[in-house]
């Protein structure tokens, strides 16, 4: 099935509304890494507030069935619905000027914000499929990575949860789901280390993605991937003993490439173990 295809198809049932200024498809179809599971992630840009017969009315065009549909939230409207084909569609529709503060916020405001990083990573990397001129525009600001980003990035994910101070204590206990829980938790904190090391917007909140986003680094620790994975499929103390060597060698990088930093208390507050 060509999801491409079938994104700029729908995109021309929504580009009828005056009102739609732009349509950008995000996700997996947008990078080329889609697989049988896929689904297709299109933000609808709104001049004004669609109203519910606006939202509706292209999947009664295609026939659709809608799975999910929720009312102005988090200053998104958002639905998901089949159409005859069984393709899912993901639709996420913002006002124009909503996304030029997301982007304000950012880029201008240094705000780590994983939302809005997530709508930023969607322009820059996403497809326009209609409003070209107005994406370029959003594209264009989007562009640059700012250096102030990257350090409010390394910063704030240096400060990794109090609870990793406890991972000998659940490691003896065998308390498995806490300790995994811990340790997802500080294997984020270290992508977004490293985002904001390689000047990459957050392109998912939970780090979908992560074999592609990690290609795309210059700046990682090596064979970072599989470790990642070994970290959770392997032993769990073997596990911990790895994360703890990531973890060192990012703050490495860190002083390599931020000695300006000042990461004094963070660190002190890692190596400290109950």
């Amino acid at each position: 099935m060509d999801l491409l295809q079938q994104s700029i198809d729908m995109a021309a049932v929504y580009k009828e509304n005056p009102k739609i200024e732009a349509i950008i498809l995000a996700g997996s179809v947008s990078k080329n890494l889609q697989d049988e599971h896929s689904d297709i992630e299109l933000h609808i840009l709104w001049s004004s507030p669609p109203t519910d017969q606006e939202r509706r009315y292209p999947i009664k065009q295609i026939d659709g069935t809608i799975l999910s549909y929720h009312p102005y939230e988090d200053e998104e409207w958002s639905e998901a619905y089949l159409n005859r084909k069984g393709i899912k569609f993901e639709i996420s529709s913002f006002l124009f000027e909503t996304v030029e503060c997301f982007i304000s916020d950012v880029v201008e405001n240094y705000e780590t914000d994983y939302d809005k990083q997530c709508i930023l990573a969607s322009i820059h990397s996403g497809v326009g499929l209609f409003g070209k001129e107005k994406i370029n525009e959003l594209k264009y600001r989007v562009a640059t990575y700012p250096l102030q980003l990257s350090k409010h990035m390394i910063s704030e994910n240096l400060w990794l949860s109090n609870r990793w101070n406890n991972r000998e204590a659940l490691l003896k206990r065998k308390d498995w789901l806490m300790l995994y829980d811990v340790i997802c938790g500080v294997q984020k904190n270290l992508f977004g280390v490293l985002f904001g090391l390689n000047h990459m917007y957050v392109h998912h909140p939970v780090f979908k993605w992560m074999g592609n986003n990690i290609e795309l680094m210059q700046i990682k620790p090596e064979n970072l991937h599989n470790r990642m994975n070994e970290i959770l499929i392997g032993d769990p103390k073997k596990g911990v003993i790895e994360l703890e060597g990531l973890i060192e060698e990012v703050m490495r990088m860190v002083r390599e490439y931020h000695p300006e930093l000042d990461i004094s208390e963070q660190k002190k507050n890692i190596g400290y173990v109950k």
